[in-house]
């Protein structure tokens, strides 16, 4: 912000010249008082420089995807199909309340930012799309989930126990920050020192506080409803930086 700071001291003439015409009572004449100007006095405008707020990016990119060559995971059987389409990667999910997911890579990341552009191709409104981190080699690992009815989960999934939902007392959340039924979502999601937190468009939707993983590998995921008649839904523009 720029600030102009100016003073400027200006005293008018005193009236007094009326009073030099008046005779006291003594009948001595009261000399005119002269009239005293103090000049006005000038201060240089001191200007403030801006400054810029902190960045809020996050750190040094770890890995971005736009789909366009095959990186990620693929397959196609009688319950999913992940395959590589319009230089996107799509999911498709036969089976009801089926979880399906594909990383990139095999290194174990630790302390990221996620984000990822989900296409919806007139999924069911219950399908679960989103990301996944700190995935160990026992399947261990947290994910960020959505659907397109507009609810959310940040939950911790478990070798051999029933998966917990970190947020809402262990169930379902609804939030007016993600948009029902929309053509596509960038979803985001924080994962480290600590905190796990999950993004909608930009805005954070909730955070919880959670370090029973640290590290592991990546990917994006998709879930089926339990009545699902289409779980149909495409990954763009996937991007990982450094948690700062």
């Amino acid at each position: 912000m720029k600030r102009d700071l100016k003073v400027l001291i200006a005293i008018t003439s005193l009236a007094l010249a009326a009073l030099a015409c008046q005779a006291l009572g003594n009948g001595v004449d009261v000399p005119a008082i002269p009239t005293i100007e103090i000049p006005t006095i000038d201060i240089p405008t001191i200007e403030v420089p801006d400054i810029e707020p902190p960045s809020q990016s996050g750190g040094d990119e770890l890995l971005s995807d736009d789909f366009s060559s095959s990186n990620w995971g693929v397959g196609t059987d009688t319950d999913s199909s992940v395959e590589y389409v319009n230089e996107t990667l799509q999911f498709i999910v036969y089976t009801k309340n089926w979880f399906v997911w594909s990383t990139p890579n095999d290194t174990s990341y630790e302390n990221v930012h996620m984000e990822v552009t989900v296409i919806n191709n007139g999924t069911d409104s219950t399908t679960a799309i989103g990301l996944m981190c700190n995935k160990s080699v026992v399947n261990d690992f947290y994910y960020f989930a959505i659907t397109p009815a507009g609810q959310y989960a940040i939950a911790k999934a478990q070798t051999a126990q029933t998966d917990v939902f970190l947020t809402n007392n262990d169930e379902w959340a609804d939030s007016d920050l993600i948009a029902v039924n929309a053509d596509s979502y960038r979803i985001g999601a924080d994962c480290g020192n600590g905190t796990l937190a999950l993004y909608v468009d930009g805005q954070l939707v909730d955070s919880v506080s959670d370090s029973s993983y640290t590290s592991g590998k990546v990917a994006v995921i998709a879930w089926s409803g339990e009545d699902a008649t289409n779980t149909d839904v495409s990954f763009d523009d996937f991007l990982m930086t450094e948690l700062p």
